[in-house]
């Protein structure tokens, strides 16, 4: 666990610096940095899709869990649970962008490969050397995150310690269960939902990114019935 928390503070110190260097910042720069953002997400929400090797699992998984996100409120409960950590725990005039800043950030710190991965190399081998890594890069973006969105993206730091330390704990019983094929859908699943936020943060098209996390969910079901999907697991 040890790696997940220095990877949450590393998230809530570039959210310091983020908010400190973001009163320097105009609204024409902070433009620019949505923009510089979301073509970040973009670039790497495609190479993390390219990573799938059943396009068909990918978008079966993508439409019925969109629907079922849209149907439980998904996006609506998380912007929820941000409002409730910003009435407890921020400022009364904190940006109104806190819930959005929680969502965007605990996406985009949660759901790539380097997540899986390093948890499981972290509980299992107490290899702490991709956690860590991880952690300077979500701390650099943190900064960036922050100066844009506000002390919400701070909050995910909440969402790491609870995804990524529950993965460390369960290393052990659950890393059998991560075959190289699950490892690639889950990372292409997550990575159409990093160009979702990439879209978002664009300004191209509202897409309620939330909504589509069962997504992540039920390609793991696809993947368990590859072997009796016949021809269709090669699509």
């Amino acid at each position: 666990m040890i790696a997940t928390i220095v990877n949450a503070a590393a998230v809530v110190v570039g959210t310091i610096l983020g908010l400190i260097l973001r009163r320097g910042i105009g609204d024409e720069l902070k433009e620019a940095v949505y923009v510089g953002i979301g073509v970040v997400s973009l670039i790497i929400g495609i190479s993390m899709t390219l990573e799938a090797t059943r396009i068909l699992y990918l978008a079966l998984s993508l439409v019925l869990g969109g629907v079922v996100g849209e149907v439980l409120g998904i996006e609506n409960g998380i912007l929820r649970l941000g409002d409730f950590l910003r009435s407890r725990f921020a400022a009364r005039n904190s940006d109104s962008q806190f819930a959005y800043g929680f969502l965007t950030a605990s996406v985009l710190y949660c759901v790539g490969a380097l997540t899986i991965v390093g948890a499981f190399r972290a509980g299992a081998e107490g290899n702490y050397e991709l956690i860590l890594t991880k952690s300077v890069m979500d701390g650099f973006m943190s900064i960036l995150l922050a100066g844009a969105m506000g002390v919400g993206v701070g909050f995910s730091a909440l969402t790491i310690l609870v995804y990524q330390g529950g993965l460390t704990l369960a290393a052990g019983a659950l890393r059998p269960l991560v075959t190289p094929l699950v490892l690639s859908e889950i990372t292409g699943a997550g990575g159409a939902l990093v160009i979702m936020i990439g879209i978002n943060l664009l300004g191209l098209k509202k897409i309620r990114t939330g909504n589509f996390f069962p997504a992540l969910v039920i390609i793991l079901f696809f993947v368990a019935l590859d072997p009796f999907l016949g021809p269709l697991s090669g699509l």
